[in-house]
């Protein structure tokens, strides 16, 4: 909280230094508003330092407070159902490890219509307790539906660790449960740990120049959100069971503000999702134009794959978002990933460093794409796919 004392004078440079216009004032004293965003720029501006910002300390009794939860998100499948998406297995690999080490149990959550089909699946990942909340609302996630079930699940059954996928889903969903209950929330984790019996989140920060490692000792659950295709997912082991808690939350429909009437999908942007491609041919600024990505469409063609790109070639305008590659786009973890015309900026080589085979073609030798790649071509990228895709369609 932010707060002005006794000291004021009534200067009025705060006022002025409030890019949200939540400072005013009232007689001759400066007043913060509920706009405040705490961004500091009236502490800093004030000549008589009348006005300070407090951060509420988060301790409490963290005794009672037990297990690792894992967020299941579901997606739309082609038979008209949901199927649980890969990360979710993901996160119960690495929760497994979490669990053990804390000695305490791993469990899953669930919530949907028909969302109990999934107990099997996820038993098989390692969950030996699965909570189970149908709802006829919870079809398709909206975010005040699930952040309701999920906040009293949370509140009832009092879990130390909760992890989400760091998907569309899960970062709309993490945060909103995070400031109902008011704990930490670490974004986009790449590695996760226990010290101390605490968990340690380690995240890219600074654009991916260093890695942080992040506590939060004092306030439970302690929340992350990770990235898909960096955990190793563990093999399936079937017939492994699992305690089925079933849930029944009862969600006030007047507070829920968004229902959907109708869903349309766009059958152009719905074909193969590059974070779920065995094969990755990823151009960069070396590609240089639309041909150039023409090019990559054809080689990713004749291998079965998807074609990504690195952040310049975005910028560019040569390839969607959708598809980039990289810190500050998607992780990937494919058999084969080709990088064309790609520099090798760490924020590009985090997005991929986890593929089994890295291929490289750039014509500096000296790029440092060369330093992560098991198979390196030194030459024009343009000219290099062009005689790899006729050969292949050759044949050879």
């Amino acid at each position: 909280m932010i707060t002005v004392s006794e000291k004021c004078v009534g200067c009025t440079k705060c006022v002025s230094a409030c890019p949200f216009g939540a400072t005013e004032m009232r007689g001759k004293k400066a007043v913060i508003t509920d706009k405040c965003t705490l961004c500091g720029a009236c502490v800093e501006v004030c000549p008589v330092k009348a006005i300070s910002i407090g951060r509420q300390e988060l301790t409490g009794d963290i005794s009672g407070y037990s297990g690792v939860w894992i967020f299941t998100e579901l997606a739309d499948s082609p038979d008209g159902g949901h199927s649980v998406r890969p990360v979710t297995f993901e996160l119960l690999s690495a929760g497994r490890g979490l669990a053990e080490k804390l000695g305490e149990k791993l469990c899953a959550v669930v919530i949907g219509k028909n969302a109990a089909v999934h107990t099997a699946e996820l038993a098989a990942y390692g969950a030996e307790k699965i909570y189970v909340c149908e709802n006829e609302n919870a079809e398709h996630y909206t975010t005040d539906l699930y952040a309701n079930i999920m906040v009293s699940l949370i509140k009832k059954h009092k879990p130390a660790i909760v992890l989400y996928p760091s998907t569309y889903v899960g970062r709309d969903l993490a945060p909103r449960i995070a400031s109902e209950l008011y704990v930490g929330l670490t974004a986009d984790c790449t590695g996760l740990s226990i010290k101390e019996g605490n968990l340690l989140q380690t995240r890219p920060a600074f654009g991916g120049n260093i890695m942080a490692d992040i506590l939060c000792p004092g306030a439970r659950p302690q929340m992350a959100t990770v990235r898909p295709n960096v955990m190793k997912k563990n093999e399936p082991q079937p017939g492994r069971t699992a305690e089925v808690v079933c849930e029944n939350v009862a969600v006030d429909k007047d507070k829920l503000r968004v229902r959907i009437v109708e869903r349309h999908l766009d059958h152009r942007h719905c074909g193969g999702k590059i974070e779920d491609s065995e094969v990755v041919i990823s151009g960069g600024r070396g590609m240089k134009d639309d041909k150039g990505f023409k090019l990559l469409a054809g080689l990713a063609e004749q291998l079965g794959g998807c074609v990504g790109a690195s952040r310049a070639a975005v910028d560019m305008g040569l390839h969607p978002k959708s598809h980039q590659v990289g810190q500050s786009g998607t992780t990937v973890s494919p058999k084969l990933y080709v990088a064309c015309g790609i520099s090798g900026a760490v924020q590009h080589v985090v997005g991929m460093s986890g593929a089994e085979t890295i291929i490289a073609v750039n014509k500096d030798p000296n790029a440092p794409i060369f330093n992560v790649c098991k198979y390196g071509f030194v030459g024009d990228a343009r000219q290099v796919v062009e005689k790899i895709t006729e050969s292949l369609k050759n044949g050879k």
